[in-house]
């Protein structure tokens, strides 16, 4: 990447200047909508400084996708894999994508569905996201005593309610959603969760009982 004064890097932006601006295109209306001369508008620099950056607009939706890519599918993978003494404790782990888009993206994630109704190379993306998260959900139901099957049946399922609630555009209170995280983990694992478990969970996200916040996205919980 060119590098130069603070001058010149206000003229032409940054990198990921253009990439965040080119995800709020997506998110508030589609892949078409992600050209370079209302992104140069919308940085307020020049349409040209593009090209410090990036080749050509193919080149940006590249980018685009591997931004997805590495937050949402390694996102999700790498909490299948956090630390958890019982299954419970890590499927609450993966709960936390649901409430924290830092791991996992929502709004994202229905962008990027929708750009694969336009486009057979995201559509493989998503086709290739798609199994490889299921494959983590299913190793690790695998590490705590699930036989392959079952362990498979469990992850898909977790999975494919979550991308449901999505395409859904579900939107619900947070109390609403901690109520019903116990049922669901239960349903999901076949094991009740612990008091104590919930607790550590709901502290983390910052939940008390007095909270409405509404989020979307979300599983059911």
């Amino acid at each position: 990447m060119p590098t130069g004064s603070n001058s010149d890097t206000k003229w032409k932006g940054s990198r990921e200047a253009w990439l965040d601006a080119a995800f709020d295109l997506l998110l508030d209306s589609g892949v078409d909508s992600v050209r370079i001369l209302p992104l140069a508008k919308r940085l307020d620099v020049s349409r040209t400084s593009f090209y410090w950056f990036f080749k050509d607009r193919e080149a940006l939706l590249e980018a685009l996708v591997e931004r997805w890519r590495e937050k949402n599918t390694q996102g999700l993978v790498r909490q299948t894999q956090a630390y958890a003494e019982t299954i419970v404790e890590a499927i609450l782990n993966v709960f936390d994508c649901w409430l924290d888009p830092e791991l996992f993206d929502s709004q994202l994630e229905f962008a990027m569905r929708s750009w694969a109704l336009q486009s057979e190379e995201v559509a493989k993306e998503i086709d290739t996201a798609d199994e490889a998260r299921i494959e983590a959900l299913t190793r690790m139901f695998e590490r705590f005593g699930y036989e392959p099957l079952a362990a498979n049946v469990r992850g898909r399922t977790i999975y494919l309610t979550q991308i449901g609630y999505i395409s859904m555009k579900t939107q619900e209170a947070l109390e609403v959603r901690m109520r019903r995280i116990p049922a669901y983990v239960e349903i999901f694992t076949g094991q009740a969760p612990q008091a104590r478990e919930l607790q550590r969970f709901q502290a983390r996200h910052g939940y008390t009982r007095e909270g409405t916040q509404a989020a979307s996205g979300t599983a059911g919980h």
